[in-house]
């Protein structure tokens, strides 16, 4: 007893219990504000991505699914990551930032919004939506365009890209809300004419056709 009574005097000594991360500081940096947004991130992931993945299963059956449908992948989870450290330094630096709950609150509508574009995307195409890009023709692939495809061509690229902007709106993370943006689009805007390319090969005029009377779904992507 007497050893931990000295070492006790001792950090009062040294100021160590006056560290930012000591107990009363820890529950201060983790306060309602960190609580709440950071719930609504983690809920927001496993919601998106368990559900990728069930639906994969409901349309494509269980022994045509695996993980990858989980949609998780190093760069994801780099992204994420990242996310998340800007979001802890910002929250301990600069709290009032992360204060803005009519900034908070819009992204957490667009993660909703994003969400749900993108799941009618995969319910209404079915077995003609697949997380890779098909280059060739199967018989139950078919040109979809009624629904939320008669808004767009690729609505679940619009929904995510919709989602992961949001994500970060939500955290009142400037840095990532920028870089997801810029990430998210430049992938699509590569992704979508490869993809069109084989669509083209399937459908011949028809998706030409289709593809000048409805917009891609990404900004300043045609």
């Amino acid at each position: 007893m007497e050893i931990l009574r000295h070492f006790w005097i001792e950090l009062e000594g040294h100021n160590l219990l006056s560290l930012p991360f000591s107990l009363g500081k820890f529950s201060e940096f983790f306060g309602d504000t960190a609580c709440r947004q950071i719930s609504e991130m983690l809920f927001s992931i496993v919601f998106f991505h368990v559900s990728e993945y069930i639906l994969a299963i409901i349309f494509h059956g269980k022994s045509n699914v695996t993980l990858k449908s989980l949609l998780i992948s190093k760069n994801y989870l780099v992204a994420m990551i990242f996310s998340l450290i800007e979001y802890l330094v910002e929250v301990y630096f600069f709290p009032g930032l992360k204060e803005h709950w009519r900034i908070s609150n819009f992204g957490l509508s667009m993660v909703v919004i994003g969400e749900i574009i993108r799941k009618l995307a995969i319910i209404t195409a079915g077995r003609a939506f697949t997380h890779l890009i098909k280059v060739y023709h199967e018989e139950h692939h078919e040109l979809v365009r009624h629904g939320v495809y008669g808004f767009v061509r690729h609505p679940g690229y619009s929904g995510f890209l919709i989602w992961s902007i949001g994500t970060q709106i939500m955290l009142c993370n400037p840095i990532s809300t920028v870089a997801f943006a810029l990430v998210v689009w430049r992938f699509f805007s590569q992704r979508i004419p490869y993809e069109e390319y084989f669509l083209r090969q399937f459908f011949g005029s028809r998706y030409d056709a289709y593809a000048q009377q409805v917009p891609s779904g990404i900004p300043f992507v045609n």
